[in-house]
């Protein structure tokens, strides 16, 4: 019966894609279309009955014991970072932060909301001037850079996994004078290092990750004994799910997320070997949701520069195609995490201490 029904889905999905790919799908098609699929996620992720749903969260979360810290490595950082950072200083804020803002008020900048987010970091991961700092999957140093200058007295390690990205930064160190910054490329989930840190910090680096059990142990080797591990990542509120590219309708982990994790607000806390949780918050996903807007919205108004980027990067033939998954890619960042209010799909912080 399975089948029968699958076949006209995928068709609907194969004929919407088409036409999305070619710029013909109107907005309000795109987010009532993804507003359906995430209410059919809604469906199959809640259970019948509490105790099931615990079952079923305490088997993911063994499951990931299983597998190796990440997979599928290359595909991710070719889907966000095949792109110049030419695009992204279109669409981002001033500080190139590729992660959830976090908006106090309706009439915040996205600059604003950036900086209010990298200040809760700041708050809640203890930082103090004077520490050494490890920004692991840093991005393009919007912690890392903004702690070196509210901090001049730490010393910042940062990895990441691209060397556009760590040429970026080091161009923003030396224009801000800031020499307390020290980047390294690096696959986390095969990178060894000597050196132990006052405060180790991740923002959006563990939904990239499966096997958290393994990972935390090799953070917790760069743990100094008083040392606090900050964790930031996006989550839904009850259960948890891989990204996997099974049907017409995957595409975003086809494009975008490739050997992803949607963790659930507290499967860190299965993962206590080797650090023992000290606090945990939550942030309503509408913070996420309006980031993504404004990245949309400075897509929409940068379009004109924004087309010669996606010819050069992707060809004349596919850039439209490319223009429009981009877009629609933030439509679905902003519709996932406005879902009810933000009360489903959010953002989780952990803080750590070593054991």
């Amino acid at each position: 019966m399975d089948a029968v029904i699958r076949v006209p889905y995928d068709a609907a999905v194969r004929v919407a894609l088409a036409s999305l790919e070619r710029n013909l799908l109107p907005d309000p098609v795109v987010r009532r279309l993804t507003r359906l699929l995430l209410a059919s996620r809604l469906r199959w992720g809640y259970q019948p009955s509490s105790e099931l749903q615990l079952s079923h969260l305490v088997d993911f979360a063994r499951s990931l014991e299983g597998m190796p810290i990440a997979v599928k490595t290359d595909k991710p950082k070719s889907q966000h970072y095949e792109l110049p950072t030419s695009f992204f200083k279109l669409v981002l804020g001033k500080n190139l932060k590729y992660s959830c803002c976090y908006f106090q008020n309706k009439s915040n900048t996205l600059e604003d909301a950036e900086d209010a987010m990298l200040e809760m970091y700041c708050v809640r991961a203890e930082v103090k001037d004077g520490q050494s700092i490890l920004d692991v999957g840093c991005g393009w140093g919007s912690l890392s850079i903004y702690i070196a200058k509210k901090f001049r007295n730490c010393s910042i390690t940062g990895i990441c996994n691209s060397t556009t990205q760590k040429a970026h930064i080091e161009e923003q160190c030396r224009d801000l004078q800031l020499s307390n910054v020290n980047i390294i490329v690096a696959d986390i989930s095969k990178f060894e290092m000597e050196g132990s840190f006052d405060r180790i910090i991740s923002i959006e680096m563990f939904e990239h990750m499966k096997n958290y059990k393994e990972l935390l142990k090799k953070i917790s080797r760069w743990m100094k004994e008083d040392s606090l591990l900050f964790v930031h990542y996006f989550c839904h509120k009850a259960f948890a799910y891989h990204f996997e590219d099974i049907n017409e309708d995957d595409w975003i982990t086809r494009y975008f997320f490739t050997g992803g994790t949607m963790p659930s607000a507290n499967l860190l806390l299965y993962f206590q070997d080797d650090v023992a949780v000290v606090n945990h918050w939550l942030v309503n996903g509408t913070h996420y949701a309006q980031t993504s807007e404004e990245w949309l919205k400075r897509m929409d108004q940068h379009s004109a520069f924004i087309r010669p980027i996606m010819e050069s990067t992707y060809g004349k033939d596919a850039a439209t195609k490319w223009t429009a998954y981009w877009r629609t890619f933030f439509i679905s960042v902003a519709e996932l995490f406005g879902y009810n209010n933000g009360e489903e799909w959010m953002v989780a912080h952990f803080l750590f201490k070593k054991k």
